[in-house]
């Protein structure tokens, strides 16, 4: 199987190609520029490096969110317009499953957490239990104050894995308020990765899970700012 794979969904923009259960090429950039100025240039220089015809690919996979919403748009809209260029079908993949790939096989909860702004995060909690390729949800993915999610954990009573741009934000607020073992990511394994989304692709695809381009969306888990702002207002008239 040959799946073309991109996340766009945080801070990094990340492109991946898999064939054969194996990662054959990925780029990721963690740079101060916008998603729609690296995503297609990465994407083109990964076609041309692998040497990769399109018409052979299998499938394409993107991260769906939840995140950015402009980085999810940006994302979201690349990888359907190249389906519908190339006459391919899409696997949506949570970019909170994939992220929990980064520790694959944790003896523990994995969460990853999103930075949301205003003192909130998107995160899940994931479980391998004994399958290092495909991350079980033990918490559905959710958008909360950080506490919360926190006084969870505790209860819950099982050592944490950590990973997701919400990590350095949030570092210290872990350290003063959880209460049981937790491990936080290094360098490698704190941000979204493409190959993550394309190695769970391949599970979903090989389910019978891929789409038709125009029946791919994000996931945001709570409305755009302007929308939530114009609500506020038309419910102070």
């Amino acid at each position: 199987m040959k799946i073309i794979a991109l996340d766009s969904s945080g801070l990094v923009a990340s492109v991946a190609y898999l064939e054969d259960g194996k990662i054959k090429g990925s780029i990721n950039i963690n740079y101060q520029k916008t998603h729609s100025q690296t995503l297609l240039p990465m994407l083109d220089e990964m076609v041309k490096t692998l040497e990769i015809d399109l018409k052979d690919v299998d499938y394409l996979a993107c991260a769906n969110g939840p995140g950015s919403f402009t980085g999810l748009r940006i994302g979201v809209a690349t990888i359907k317009g190249l389906g519908l260029s190339i006459d391919k079908k899409i696997v949506d993949v949570s970019t909170l499953e994939a992220l929990a790939l980064n520790w694959p096989g944790a003896d523990g909860i994995v969460v990853p957490i999103m930075d949301a702004r205003r003192s909130q995060v998107y995160a899940a909690g994931y479980s391998f239990e004994g399958n290092e390729t495909r991350p079980v949800k033990v918490i559905e993915e959710v958008n909360c104050e950080l506490s919360v999610l926190i006084e969870k954990l505790n209860a819950m009573g099982r050592k944490v894995f950590f990973t997701g741009d919400g990590v350095p934000v949030y570092k210290d607020m872990i350290k003063q308020s959880l209460k049981v073992p937790y491990v936080l990511p290094n360098a490698a394994n704190a941000y979204q990765n493409a190959a993550n989304v394309a190695v769970l692709a391949e599970i979903y695809a090989g389910e019978g899970l891929a789409k038709k381009a125009a029946d791919i969306s994000p996931v945001y888990l709570r409305k755009p700012q302007a929308e939530r702002e114009r609500e506020a207002m038309q419910g102070q008239q």
